[in-house]
């Protein structure tokens, strides 16, 4: 698709979308690529990343007792690939969220050891449930 194409349909969403209730999890102990499910990944300084999370929060919700929230936030550092990322702000970190279906070992300890019942209620009202 083309930019301008993009930005068009961009400027006509309607505004605050929840993107829970499109947020495809991937199947439990799924395995390969994700490349093209359903994810996010920011990129750039704290302040940067916390500004676009803070517009993410309904995406909290995901972490309930049916789904569980894959969420990895880590400096950026070339050393271990040998790269050198020229472009990277200052302090540069990358964050990542995808959705993960539970498995009934993990239904069952989400349940028990953490309450998760008011997360998995919005979850399941997100989803049309």
């Amino acid at each position: 698709m083309k930019k301008a194409e993009t930005l068009d349909i961009w400027r006509k969403l309607p505004e605050n979308q929840d993107p829970l209730p499109f947020m495809i999890p991937l199947q439990y102990k799924a395995k390969g690529s994700t490349y093209g499910s359903c994810g996010i990944r920011i990129d750039g300084n704290p302040s940067f990343i916390e500004a676009v999370l803070s517009n993410l929060k309904t995406l909290i919700n995901g972490e309930n007792n049916v789904t569980r929230l894959g969420l990895a936030r880590n400096g950026v550092d070339g050393s271990a690939f040998d790269k050198k990322f020229e472009n990277q702000a200052d302090k540069a970190e990358v964050c990542y969220i995808r959705l993960h279906e539970r498995g009934a070992q993990g239904a069952i300890a989400a349940g028990i050891f953490h309450d998760h019942d008011k997360e998995t209620k919005e979850y399941a009202k997100a989803i049309g449930l």
